[in-house]
């Protein structure tokens, strides 16, 4: 039996319907378990001398873009419109909800009235919070813990909450035709791609850094990843629907076939079977079906799994044969799996699954195949510049690169004054 909730508001009752508020306040708790998975994941990545430094990267991300999602955030992402002219160019939103005015327990989402604004608000805030902590694997192990605060509170004004108002929050690249379900751009690509600005900014580390000091805690990172993504995209419907179970599907389908293409394809090149390169193609997978799992058949979930595990292995290939320095491979597996994610939507995107998409190339969807080139094209380009730009003006008025001795010694005793295991067995 389906179960609703009434609200007496203004002398007129309101509707509720618990199982999609349910279902909901459940997807934001999984995509909130993310940000502490991907902390084990990339601390299992460096070396034990840096675990807790990354791993705080991560987890401060939750307290900064809490408080600043409150103060400006929320606002600035769904506050006003392109189509009614009260946004900001259709590139931001405008203040009318800083500090979360006018909001109340019994205010309705205006995506889905039948879930309280609160829950969207709480679940658009873990994909703020996520997001920027993706960047810092790239630069692992040389960045100082203040300038990455400066950083992450810049990135997130100037970067992030632009492309979420643009995409999600009806602006510009919404009124154009972009489809994204989950953050493909919104999420992979921009941070991707921020993160490929950070590493040709800072540059190599000075000191060679033995990493992956626990494959456990990468493994544990991954199954805390794969278990939140079913929150990040069979969430993103808003609702408990057909298109809900679609996404939930494509996902786990996706990052499976992901995950056994990139261990064949290491097997065969490498010699062994890596179960870090199951892990890894397992992220790569779950990065690129992001922005399609709603979109797209079961069908076109395996090929776009498959397509991950192949080209996302490569790039990371190709920025090994470049000697970039993306220490946890940022770029290859999540700027390029949402690039790809979002090529894969162009072409295999259908209305058949979902009537709020958009038919893709094959299904006779021309236009909108060229409408999500273009989106990649700008997001790629505006992430990267200004990530580029931001680094080069935050180290106007502080070191943003540790020193020698620093590295050397490693950042959680050097910053922290801690360490993740004592030395001396105590």
């Amino acid at each position: 039996m389906k179960l609703t909730l009434l609200f007496n508001k203004g002398g007129s009752y309101h509707m509720f319907d618990t199982g999609n508020t349910g279902f909901m306040l459940l997807a934001t708790s999984l995509v909130m378990l993310m940000t502490p998975g991907l902390a084990f994941f990339y601390g299992g990545l460096v070396g034990r001398k840096n675990v807790l430094a990354i791993m705080m990267q991560s987890y401060v991300s939750m307290g900064i873009t809490t408080v600043l999602w409150f103060i400006v955030g929320y606002s600035m992402c769904f506050s006003g419109d392109m189509a009614s002219g009260t946004d900001i160019g259709g590139i931001i939103g405008n203040l009318d909800m800083a500090f979360l005015s006018g909001v109340s327990p019994t205010t309705p989402s205006p995506l889905n009235p039948t879930i309280p604004l609160y829950v969207f608000i709480a679940y658009q805030m873990m994909f703020a919070i996520i997001t920027p902590a993706l960047i810092t694997g790239a630069f692992a192990n040389r960045v100082k813990f203040g300038a990455y605060l400066i950083f992450l509170t810049l990135w997130l004004l100037l970067v992030y909450f632009p492309f979420v108002h643009m995409i999600w929050g009806g602006g510009i690249l919404a009124v154009w035709g972009v489809r994204d379900f989950a953050g493909g751009i919104v999420v992979h690509n921009i941070a991707g791609f921020a993160a490929l600005a950070s590493v040709l900014y800072i540059g190599r580390r000075r000191v060679a850094d033995p990493g992956m000091h626990s494959i456990p805690l990468i493994a544990l990172g991954t199954g805390l990843l794969w278990f939140g993504w079913y929150g990040f995209n069979a969430g993103s419907e808003f609702a408990v629907d057909s298109v809900t179970a679609a996404a939930f599907l494509n996902t786990d389908v996706a990052a499976s076939f992901a995950a056994v293409t990139w261990l064949l394809i290491s097997w065969w090149l490498e010699k062994k079977p890596k179960f870090v390169g199951l892990l890894t193609g397992a992220v790569a997978g779950l990065a690129t079906i992001t922005p399609a799992a709603g979109y797209v058949s079961l069908k076109a979930s395996v090929f776009i799994g498959i397509a991950a595990g192949i080209v996302c292995y490569f790039a990371v290939a190709l920025k090994n044969k470049l000697k970039w320095d993306d220490a946890l491979d940022v770029w290859g597996v999540h700027g390029v799996g949402g690039l790809i994610g979002i090529v894969m939507l162009g072409i295999f995107g259908t209305v058949t699954i979902n009537a709020a998409g958009s038919n893709g190339l094959l299904h006779g969807g021309t236009e909108f195949f060229k409408v999500q080139l273009l989106a990649i094209l700008i997001s790629s380009i505006y992430a990267f510049g200004f990530t580029y730009g931001m680094l080069w003006l935050i180290n106007l008025f502080t070191p943003v690169r540790t020193t020698e001795k620093e590295e050397a010694e490693g950042l959680d005793a050097m910053l922290h004054g801690e360490d993740a295991y004592a030395m001396d067995g105590k």
